[in-house]
């Protein structure tokens, strides 16, 4: 299964930033389980559907953190790979070139190089997951009105960090033989967004060829 993928060996306990962890016990560590659960039986698209009878804003919730999990895992392994003078700029390939900003401490973007890009971004993520008043961990707090709009954010950044490793470092991922679980992880996600349309697809232009081919065999 996708979630044993995650938790095996050592090379992939090296994250990135922090595992977010689903409080054990919560209605979202339920539906946590309920998600790896039909992860296992092989059908992403069915996978991602919302569950009977569950609240979207929960089930974007507790996904949107596993993605991060997945990507901190992910990007955790090639950290190596992404350095200063590798990737002088954050990029998916020659035609898509990113420049950070938060519109709160950095409003004007700026141009960085991909390992600092990406630990804004995973760091902004972070601290996204973090506040309760719009990831809400306690049984009966509400999500704000614009939960949808943030989690769309955060899941237009997430796929960046996917872009770049696919554009500029998939020679260590396959000398890692991390290549089947990379393409399971981003499949997933992939299905997820086009589930609930929460990207634009202009946003996946960069890697639009691979999602191509990924979810033609599963129509």
């Amino acid at each position: 299964s996708i979630s044993s993928l995650f938790h095996s060996g050592s090379r992939s306990s090296k994250t990135f930033k922090p595992k977010k962890n689903i409080p054990e016990g919560s209605h979202q560590y339920e539906l946590l389980k309920h998600a790896e659960a039909t992860l296992g039986s092989g059908n992403l698209r069915m996978a991602v559907m919302l569950p009977e009878g569950e609240d979207l804003n929960e089930w974007v919730a507790v996904n949107t953190v596993d993605f991060f999990n997945q990507i901190n895992m992910l990007y955790g392994t090639i950290t190596d790979f992404c350095t200063e003078e590798s990737c002088p700029v954050m990029s998916a390939g020659p035609k898509y070139e990113y420049h950070w900003a938060d519109g709160t401490n950095i409003k004007k973007p700026i141009k960085c190089s991909a390992p600092k890009y990406i630990d804004y971004l995973m760091t902004w993520v972070q601290d996204q997951l973090d506040d309760e008043t719009l990831f809400p961990s306690k049984i009966g707090v509400p999500f704000p009105k614009n939960f949808m709009s943030v989690a769309k954010t955060i899941l237009k950044r997430l796929f960046r960090v996917y872009a770049h490793i696919y554009h500029q470092h998939f020679d260590p991922v396959i000398q890692l033989q991390e290549e089947a679980h990379l393409n399971t992880s981003f499949k997933h996600f992939i299905f997820f967004v086009q589930e609930f349309n929460l990207i634009d697809r202009r946003e996946l232009a960069p890697l639009q060829e691979l999602i191509e081919k990924l979810t033609s065999k599963d129509r």
